[in-house]
């Protein structure tokens, strides 16, 4: 790292301290309530962590298999073996209708450095690869498995996964082939459970839970209900999609839909006009596409979203991201389930992380984690400055324009402020132009780390979260149970999650401070009422960061909320089939 004295900006990322030795053994997981009746589910994503992560989705995809598992259901999860090798993408049957054209090489950094790599400890299935009919060739897939945390992981290996960037593109783009690419994962997600049984192992039935996370796999139960279902497979079987954002639904030119080797008469499940835009005619009829997302909301036997406030906003809001009254229509079968956060690798306790480990009964060691972040950000080492943290993806949904605008306002507070992240180019050149001007109070680190988003949650006394619409949001609970409070955009999970202090009498209740709309002035009003608690309250503000602490937002909740979701479909797959 270049030389940066008090005072100047920090434009590149911090050498990450070393972390501190543990102070015992991984915490195991509580014991849970067991299931009356266990089902056997599949889950299909792009992304899981630890293998492949650009966001929620990979940490959802992570942690939920691993607590529906220890309720006592039989778990599997099909993801992609991203590998960032580079293998020839145009390697397979069919590939000249679908393989992109050559790529300029991207700068992007690969988000599936694999630690272990699926290649090190998953094993290849039994039964050589599976044959899948899909746009215009038949694709062989080899399946690699591994068992671990109670949790089947099976990788599916094709052509198409091995290449660098992230599950979605590269630094030129999404990938021109994900249409393709994704289908095939849904398929292999239908083909997996059968190879197991066949090849030796447990068999899951006939009357399989798949569980579609987001528009990757929303071909999933298009494909079972027209290739499986109609055919005699899978009779008893049921699908649930979830639906981690509505703002990336998988639209493609109509054209696209002979390339995915279904009948003819599905192509109505997944024709699309986009609605017109602001200020255009009403009555004015845009050209046909394909929207992925939309055929899984018709075929679904289940509906599933990432907070209770984005279901209502997501069937009640005109025209959110243009499907609105098709998932109004279908309201009665979605259900808006808060994420949980893994509560081991989140504990400020135990945490390795962080240079000292603390709890709601005794927050010396936050305290200590504030002047260590604050030395190492070179920032003046002063307890009464409120040090805020922003932590998230630069783009617009996020709101972090929002943040630099508030910039002038923050430093007549006397806050600190510090923002973690990277994402689009124009984003990360504000934040580095912002060190320029405020230097004296604020500090950027374009890129990320987990080690340092552990330290800013730990050492930071308020979090922001300008986001302009979130679904759920990781970031508001992490920050909670770490007692840092945060001050966010009363949208979605973020409504739902977080209780606002200001609407509560004399502050006697409540975990942190919420702001709508979402703007400027807004804002530094919420930002203002905090520092306000912090400053002349310090028993008011200890309040809130332990009623922050005390909330309970482990996983074990929601998959207990999912479990009724899935056995309320299967009831009713039992009740029509009569």
């Amino acid at each position: 790292m270049g030389p940066s004295a008090w005072g100047r900006p920090v434009l590149e990322p911090l050498e990450p301290l070393a972390p501190r030795a543990p102070q015992g053994t991984r915490k195991t997981r509580p014991r849970v309530t067991q299931c009356t009746e266990p089902l056997s589910i599949v889950f299909c994503a792009a992304e899981v962590a630890p293998w492949s992560k650009t966001g929620g989705l990979g940490d959802v995809m992570g942690a939920l298999p691993q607590a529906l598992a220890a309720r006592g259901h039989r778990v599997t999860v099909v993801t992609a073996r991203h590998t960032n090798g580079g293998a020839d993408v145009a390697r397979y049957d069919g590939a000249e209708g679908h393989a992109p054209a050559p790529r300029a090489a991207s700068a992007l950094a690969p988000c599936n450095a694999l630690t272990p790599s699926p290649a090190a400890a998953a094993q290849v299935v039994p039964g050589g690869p599976l044959h899948i009919e899909l746009g215009g060739g038949r694709q062989a897939v080899e399946l690699h498995r591994l068992e671990a945390d109670g949790v089947e992981w099976l990788f599916v290996d094709h052509p198409v996964f091995q290449r660098p960037g992230t599950p979605y593109g590269d630094a030129n783009g999404p990938f021109e082939d994900n249409l393709f690419r994704f289908a095939l994962l849904s398929l292999a997600a239908l083909e997996a459970p059968l190879r197991i049984a066949a090849s030796g192992g447990r068999s899951l039935g006939d009357d399989v839970t798949f569980i579609a996370n987001d528009w990757h796999a929303a071909l999933l139960p298009v494909f079972l209900r027209s290739r499986y279902q109609e055919g005699g497979a899978y009779r008893g079987a049921t699908c649930a999609l979830a639906i981690h954002n509505l703002a990336h639904q998988g639209v493609f030119p109509s054209h696209a839909f002979n390339g995915l080797s279904l009948p003819g008469g599905t192509y109505g499940l997944l024709e699309w006009r986009p609605p017109p835009g602001p200020g255009e005619d009403p009555n004015n009829h845009r050209e046909a596409t394909l929207n992925v997302l939309k055929g899984g909301v018709e075929c679904a036997d289940s509906l599933i979203t990432v907070s209770q406030n984005y279901a209502l906003e997501i069937t009640s809001s005109p025209q959110p991201q243009g499907i609105h009254t098709l998932l109004a229509q279908r309201r009665a079968l979605l259900r808006g389930i808060v994420n949980g956060i893994d509560t081991r690798e989140w504990d400020p306790s135990s945490d390795p992380l962080i240079p000292a480990n603390y709890s709601a009964q005794d927050l010396a060691g936050k305290a200590a984690c504030k002047r260590a972040l604050q030395r190492e950000l070179r920032l003046e080492p002063d307890p009464r400055a409120p040090l805020v943290g922003f932590v998230g993806r630069l783009d617009h949904q996020k709101g972090p324009d929002l943040v630099l605008e508030s910039l002038p306002a923050l430093a007549a507070l006397g806050c600190q402020v510090v923002m973690l992240g990277s994402g689009a180019p124009d984003y990360e050149a504000a934040l580095q132009e912002a060190t320029k001007t405020y230097g004296f109070f604020f500090r950027a680190v374009v890129g990320f780390s987990v080690p340092l988003a552990h330290r800013l949650m730990a050492g930071c006394d308020i979090l922001l979260m300008p986001s302009r619409f979130e679904p759920c949001g990781l970031n508001q609970l992490y920050a909670m149970r770490y007692g840092t409070v945060p001050v966010a955009h009363a949208t979605g999970g973020l409504a739902d999650t977080i209780d606002d202090v200001s609407a509560f009498d004399g502050g006697e209740e409540g975990t942190g401070w919420t702001f709508s709309p979402a703007t400027l002035d807004a804002l530094a009003g919420a930002v203002a009422a905090a520092v306000r608690c912090y400053r002349s309250s310090p028993a008011a503000w200890g309040a809130v960061v332990r009623r922050g602490m005390a909330a309970d937002h482990s996983w074990e909740g929601a998959a207990e909320q999912y479990e009724k979701v899935l056995l309320g479909a299967k009831e009713r797959r039992l009740a029509a089939a009569v």
